[in-house]
């Protein structure tokens, strides 16, 4: 590159003349007067990555949480029981693209021993297939407790239910006190279908492209929602 070519270099943003890229984190930034950018010119970004895991076995009295993210050349893991003080370790790396190798090892690990994607917080985002298959399965769920009868079909809809919506259960769980009554699962029920009612249609013509996998927010349930518990 000429110094005729060659503008100013700056953080947060690189701009190509009438254009400009901005990523959440850029390791630096050029601009240039004129021209493409030349080949031999690399350009690198760093971008925060996090994921939060869980895994839930009732009976075997697991509801686990494990969570990490990447700054930078740190990867903050965090670990321990669903509704407790987390333990936390950072690994240094030694540059931005083995952190997010680690990251990927790690969570291919995790994904490995069962642990699956849900979210940090009852007042979260969840999609809206998410909110459904959870009405889904407090409809197997129900009969179970009203007849008091739990065999294994409820246990697996109540692990895969406690997946969808993280629940803090004390640390000793009882897999057939979790709902006392049938009562305790149409309340948890009418709540989920309420966040369905208003939800909007959304119109696609052949122009426009495919809108991106719609999401709710559970926050105006979140401090009633356990009540029981």
């Amino acid at each position: 590159m000429s110094p005729d070519s060659m503008g100013t270099i700056a953080t947060d943003s690189w701009r190509v003349r009438h254009r400009s890229f901005r990523f959440v984190a850029i390791a630096f930034s050029i601009s240039i007067s004129d021209g493409a950018m030349p080949r031999s010119l690399r350009i690198d970004w760093v971008q925060n990555m996090e994921i939060y895991l869980v895994f839930v076995d009732a009976i075997q009295n697991s509801n686990k949480f494990w969570s990490a993210k990447v700054e930078g050349s740190n990867l903050t893991v965090q670990w321990g029981r669903v509704g407790y003080q987390a333990q936390t370790k950072v690994h240094s790396c030694s540059s931005y693209q083995r952190a997010v190798a680690k990251f990927y090892d790690l969570v291919a690990e995790k994904k490995g021993k069962g642990y699956s994607e849900s979210q940090p917080q009852m007042d979260g985002e969840r999609s809206i297939s998410d909110i459904r298959r959870a009405i889904q399965l407090l409809n197997a769920i129900r009969p179970a407790v009203a007849n008091r009868n739990f065999g294994d079909s409820y246990i697996l809809a109540l692990n895969e239910y406690l997946k969808i919506v993280p629940t803090p259960l004390g640390m000793q769980i009882d897999p057939y006190r979790v709902y006392r009554t049938v009562v305790e699962v149409d309340y948890q029920q009418e709540l989920l279908n309420s966040l369905l009612v208003n939800e909007p249609v959304a119109v696609h013509t052949k122009e426009s492209p495919k809108s991106e996998p719609k999401t709710v927010s559970l926050k105006a349930i979140s401090k009633s929602f356990w009540r029981h518990l």
